[in-house]
């Protein structure tokens, strides 16, 4: 069995490089060529900042929730724009923006925040002004 073995282990790494390159990458170039994965949607996503106004209505979303979180002990301050806002595509949006925090507590502080918020109904922006239609995926520089 000693004498065999190595061979048994080349026949065997062979046997499995030709299945990997003869059956799972043809398999995987396929599915990759298909529209399994394709989302069809009339937002486009953007790698530079855009202003739009889903993205106002995002802004305005991700402030609303923040006031929610932050309690009734606290007053806040918004911008009334965001520093930068991204659609990820598909309504998906990052905004990047700032907030002013004062609490009974503690002395006024300035924070910037990014939300990360998606739009639910897809196409239909009818319902963009309500809040239920939206939700909030991450919101990041705040100690909520």
């Amino acid at each position: 069995m000693k004498k065999y073995s190595i061979l048994i282990f080349i026949v065997g790494l062979t046997a499995l490089l030709l299945i990997q390159k003869e059956i799972a990458m043809p398999l995987v170039y396929k599915v990759i060529q298909s529209d399994l994965f394709l989302v069809d949607s009339k937002d486009q996503g953007s790698q530079s900042p855009i202003s739009t106004p889903l993205t106002g209505l995002a802004f305005a979303h991700c402030n609303t929730y923040i006031k929610s979180k932050l309690g009734s002990d606290t007053s806040v301050n918004f911008a009334e724009k965001p520093i930068n806002a991204w659609s990820l595509g598909n309504y998906q949006y990052v905004i990047n923006g700032e907030i002013d925090i004062t609490s009974t507590n503690t002395n006024p502080v300035s924070k910037k925040y990014a939300c990360r918020i998606t739009y639910k109904n897809g196409d239909d922006t009818e319902g963009s002004n309500d809040f239920a239609n939206w939700s909030i995926e991450g919101l990041s520089g705040l100690d909520l």
